[in-house]
């Protein structure tokens, strides 16, 4: 007999402002040193940059700028003097990582006004090295006060805050330059550097006039070949990234034969009645399939296209998962039952412009708000970006933090004759759940691409069954049965399932999500970095049982809220005391949210970061986190030992990631947590904004928890109470009881 997983409710969470305000100190780099002549390199440089804005004619009057970072950078270590005054985030434009991932590249944008002031300043900062520090200023002195309030600023035509400002900055940095682009000259879909000019304008003041559906976003347009030369050659540091329109379809052969003793073809389906619906964007369907009542189908080809015979295979077959996989499936058999899908037709299998596919997506959903879950197995066979999330993948995550959706995406194929190791646009969409392929021994199938994206942010999410050539799953499509392996064949499992758990037990996208990368990862702390660049958090249990029920030993609760200020809490998590009065458990956590990201941004995609501690609260009253947390570090890099695969820039950035999994390694070393006056725990979502407060401001997240006792003990019920007695509403989750509900409001509804 397993426990139930348990809803906490009933207890908002608290929000808190922020109380430590004000600006902070300039600080140089550690263990730096500034010599008169890297600041003279600077100011040559900086001289050659403003010769060329002033000779050169654009459509703009602000000019752009690359800064060379030494190192990767915290937001609290960029500049903040130089380029950008007192606001520094909001002239950042573009941020990318060397070609190493060891050091920042952000681009700037900023008024020509402002730069020749700021050689200006630097050079008094060298007048005054020159006469008060002979030529040279390192760490130590630039903290030691003593040194530098003996200098009258007065008679140096600059500021003292200024002066340490400048000094500050440039210690974090290499070198500037105009910013410069690597392109292929074909027809693309290409996004333009923030300027103080809107992106049309520009555009038509540089020759090339276009119509407004032809842009994505103010700054995101289609162009094709001819006006793509023109870009190039009239304004080339105008171009952010480009990204090629037409993409290819990576589809994996099996070389096996079809089961004729048990054709699908034989398969019967009884009619649709009220199960829940899942989306499908993928090429066209088929209406003759067996299963054909089960699917609403609306075609967004033009008439005028010629199809081909091909183009029903993939969107049926995909589809004949979702409706009714398990039939033909035997081995699969989640226990989710049989969906509706209502299906898109919106490519071909001979390709598809991304362009267009954007343009739909968007229309679909918008249109369709009262579908949750949707599933897409369109992707690229090209790489993608390592420094810019590709167009179809922020799209996606566009659409997921302003709707209460969730997409479902396949993580790519890697064909045989494909040299493409990394996964495929739109696979690195961070909002969504992203499914890589194993086989039945849950090793990785040999076609599975690699992530990660943005060199940080784990994806694939997750893994599932996906088949191979030696064991394919089938599927029903135009002609019967048709036996396909591929990632295309895995996601549909997981559509599925995240369906069941939203349609079915009623769980919002945030937990869903959540309680999905929960049971990939369960325990194993040690997850190799090669590893999750492949299967994710791991490969998500079969049956639906797996997910919503936890063992005998274990205590799975989830609590959800919506992050408001900087601090949102809850101190009122009575976890139940042994005895001796310790806390005799070992304890992981998984948190999910859907940020607002900009793609503009680059590497510093995700505009929003919700940290989340939890633990015991000590007699100070602070939480002390459980142990074995290092996602929640803050400014300084983690050790090697926990390194992923780009080094620095993963250790820096992985808080940024919106799947947050935290979890106390088991060990034969059963040692019970000390309790203290308070006997509570409590959790704390802390928020971090990159660009604008707002951003983070009604961001809802959904938190799973989860408690093994260290001796083997069953504690639910002493949980549930001290619950109860503590103003909690504990919801079982109830398979049986939810439908029965379910039913019931059908039944209701018809009687209206």
């Amino acid at each position: 007999m397993r426990n139930k997983i348990l809803e906490l409710r009933g207890k908002a969470f608290e929000q808190q402002n922020k109380t430590n305000s004000g600006f902070a100190l300039a600080t140089m780099k550690p263990r730096s040193t500034l010599t008169t002549q890297f600041f003279n390199e600077i100011i040559d440089k900086l001289s050659k940059i403003l010769d060329f804005w002033q000779s050169e004619t654009r459509p703009f009057k602000n000019i752009l700028i690359n800064v060379f970072y030494n190192k990767i950078v915290a937001k609290s270590n960029r500049i903040s003097t130089l380029l950008t005054g007192v606001n520094s985030s909001s002239s950042i434009v573009g941020a990318k990582f060397n070609d190493s991932k060891t050091k920042h590249i952000i681009t700037y944008c900023i008024s020509i006004e402002k730069l020749v002031q700021n050689l200006e300043d630097i050079k008094n900062v060298v007048l005054i090295l020159t006469k008060e520090f002979n030529n040279v200023i390192n760490e130590a002195i630039f903290k030691d006060n003593t040194y530098i309030e003996k200098i009258n600023f007065e008679q140096y035509s600059i500021s003292k805050s200024k002066f340490k400002g400048i000094v500050a900055d440039l210690s974090y940095i290499d070198d500037f330059d105009i910013p410069s682009s690597k392109i292929n000259i074909q027809s693309s879909v290409v996004s333009l550097y923030k300027t103080d000019v809107d992106a049309k304008i520009i555009l038509k003041e540089l020759g090339i006039n276009l119509i407004s559906s032809k842009f994505l976003d103010e700054n995101t347009v289609y162009l094709t070949n001819e006006e793509m030369n023109i870009l190039f050659d009239k304004a080339p540091y105008l171009i952010l990234m480009s990204v090629k329109d037409q993409l290819k379809l990576p589809i994996i052969e099996v070389n096996k034969q079809k089961n004729t003793d048990d054709s699908v073809q034989t398969f019967r389906i009884k009619d649709p009645e009220n199960e829940p619906v899942i989306g499908v964007i993928d090429t066209l369907f088929d209406k003759n399939v067996y299963f054909s009542k089960w699917v609403e189908y609306i075609e967004m080809i033009d008439d005028n296209i010629p199809k081909s015979p091909q183009d029903y295979v993939h969107g049926t077959l995909v589809s004949s998962i979702i409706v009714d996989g398990c039939t033909f499936n035997p081995k699969l058999d989640d226990g989710c039952g049989n969906f509706r899908v209502k299906h898109f037709g919106v490519a071909l299998s001979r390709g598809f412009s991304s362009f267009s596919l954007i343009k739909k997506i968007k229309t679909i959903v918008a249109q369709n708000l009262e579908i949750k879950v949707w599933n897409l197995c369109l992707g690229s066979s090209e790489e993608i970006n390592q420094n810019f999330i590709s167009v179809v993948g922020a799209t996606l995550d566009e659409i997921q933090y302003e709707y209460d959706v969730i997409f479902i995406i396949a993580g790519t194929n890697k064909t045989t004759n494909s040299n493409s190791e990394r996964i495929g646009s739109p696979a690195d969409s961070i909002n969504s759940i992203v499914v890589n392929s194993v086989d039945m021994n849950r090793v990785s199938a040999d076609y599975t691409r690699k992530g990660l994206a943005l060199s940080f942010f784990s994806k694939p999410d997750v893994s599932y069954y996906g088949g191979t050539n030696e064991e394919p799953i089938r599927t029903c499509g135009p002609l019967g049965e048709y036996l396909k392996c591929g990632t295309s064949f895995a996601a549909p499992w997981i559509s599925r399932k995240v369906a069941y758990l939203i349609h079915i037990l009623g769980l919002s996208k945030e937990l869903a999500k959540a309680l999905i990368i929960d049971s990939a990862r369960e325990w194993n702390s040690d997850i190799s970095p090669e590893q999750i660049a492949l299967t994710g958090h791991g490969v998500v249990p079969l049956k639906i049982s797996d997910i919503i029920k936890t063992k005998q030993d274990e205590i799975k609760f989830f609590v959800q809220d919506v992050s408001e200020k900087w601090n949102t809490y809850n101190y009122f998590f009575p976890i139940p005391l042994n005895s001796k009065n310790n806390y005799p458990f070992f304890v992981r956590l998984t948190m999910c949210y859907f940020p607002k990201c900009s793609r503009l941004q680059g590497v510093d995609y995700t505009n929003t970061e919700l940290n989340v501690h939890f633990g015991r609260i000590s007699d100070k009253n602070k939480i002390i986190d459980i142990k074995n947390d290092k996602q929640n570090q803050d400014e300084e890099f983690l050790d090697s030992d926990v390194r992923l695969l780009e080094g620095t820039a993963r250790e820096h950035f992985r808080k940024w990631d919106n799947v947050k999994y935290i979890v106390e390694k088991i060990s034969n070393r059963k040692k019970a947590k000390i309790s203290f006056s308070n006997k509570n725990w409590g959790m704390e979502i802390k928020t971090n904004n990159r660009l604008h407060y707002e951003d983070g401001v009604g961001l809802k997240f959904g938190v799973i928890v989860t408690l093994k006792e260290i001796n083997g003990k069953n504690r639910i019920d002493e949980f549930i109470r001290n619950c109860q007695l503590n103003g909690w509403i504990v919801n079982k989750i109830d398979v049986e009881q939810k439908i029965k509900i379910n039913q019931k409001m059908e039944q209701e509804i018809e009687l209206i």
